[in-house]
């Protein structure tokens, strides 16, 4: 059996993929292939390179990097902090379920760019007014996730903690937070992409500055290859954000078992150990799988 290529080669694979599509794209655009869709409209991967390689020399595009970033943080990080809490909360108590529960869910289907006239009027700057659409969009990502967490917490930990003599916050910061840390990255990982969604749509719509905005100036005087610097620069930035909120949460949850990808038919076993027997019964821990106890 093949084996997989390690590290170097997986980075390798990777890039060579991303050359692959960009040499199609490059290939396509120049010969103006129009078949069904009409790649003779498209810009050529050498106009995108020149027209970034211009922008990244001016102010502007520094100035709208800048207050993209600044609106997605921090609307971000008010999700998170407002979104972890109403999950514990809700996930914990009765009355906040009942109080806040029906609400959440008529408000949670509703999408975020819908809020823009609420915005609008709501707040006195379109700047506020953006920070809040992209609160919005993560809250109730986040919100969701951490309840789900929260509740499929096994109660047996919080039983230890209450006979040792912990009382609630010691119950809260020693097994809720910890225990529910998976799925609140989780919904953490979902809510910055959907943020960077709704704050470009936001910045399109009513913003000044921004990429989303620039990007929309530069499609209403059709060029296009100004168009697809902005959408690279918006896959760059959401690529770089959600890979951050991902190491965050592997080195919060470096408690975790790590499993990595097995080929079909081979099973897991430790460097230099023969593969361990299943057992026919189960093992005395309740709820663990064998693999992970070998």
């Amino acid at each position: 059996m093949t084996r997989y290529p390690g590290r170097a080669g997986r980075y390798a694979l990777r890039l060579g993929s991303l050359a692959a599509a960009l040499g199609i794209w490059q290939l396509l655009t120049s010969l103006n292939v129009d078949l069904w869709l009409r790649f003779s409209q498209f810009p050529t991967v050498a106009d995108v390179a020149r027209a970034f390689a211009d922008r990244v020399t001016g102010d502007d595009y520094w100035t709208d990097l800048t207050d993209s970033l600044t609106r997605i943080l921090t609307g971000f990080a008010l999700a998170a902090v407002l979104g972890v809490a109403a999950g514990v909360l809700v996930a914990r108590s009765r009355l906040a379920e009942d109080l806040l529960g029906p609400l959440v869910e008529v408000l949670r289907p509703i999408p975020a760019i819908a809020l823009v006239p609420v915005a609008i009027l709501l707040f006195p700057s379109n700047e506020q007014g953006i920070v809040f659409i992209t609160c919005t969009a993560a809250f109730f990502p986040v919100l969701v996730s951490t309840r789900h967490a929260v509740r499929a917490l096994t109660p047996v930990w919080e039983e230890a903690v209450r006979t040792m003599g912990g009382g609630r916050w010691r119950v809260l910061f020693s097994v809720v937070l910890p225990g529910a840390l998976p799925g609140i990255f989780g919904g953490l990982s979902v809510g910055i992409g959907v943020s960077w969604i709704c704050v470009i749509s936001a910045e399109m719509i009513s913003g000044q500055y921004g990429v989303g905005y620039r990007t929309w100036q530069d499609y209403t005087v059709v060029d296009y290859p100004g168009v697809f610097v902005g959408m690279v620069t918006i896959g760059l930035l959401g690529w770089l954000t959600s890979t951050a909120v991902e190491l965050l949460g592997r080195r919060l949850t470096h408690w975790l078992p790590r499993t990595s990808y097995v080929p079909a038919g081979r099973a897991p076993r430790r460097a230099g150990t023969a593969a361990p027997a299943v057992p026919a019964t189960p093992t005395p821990q309740e709820g663990v799988p064998h693999e992970q106890l070998v």
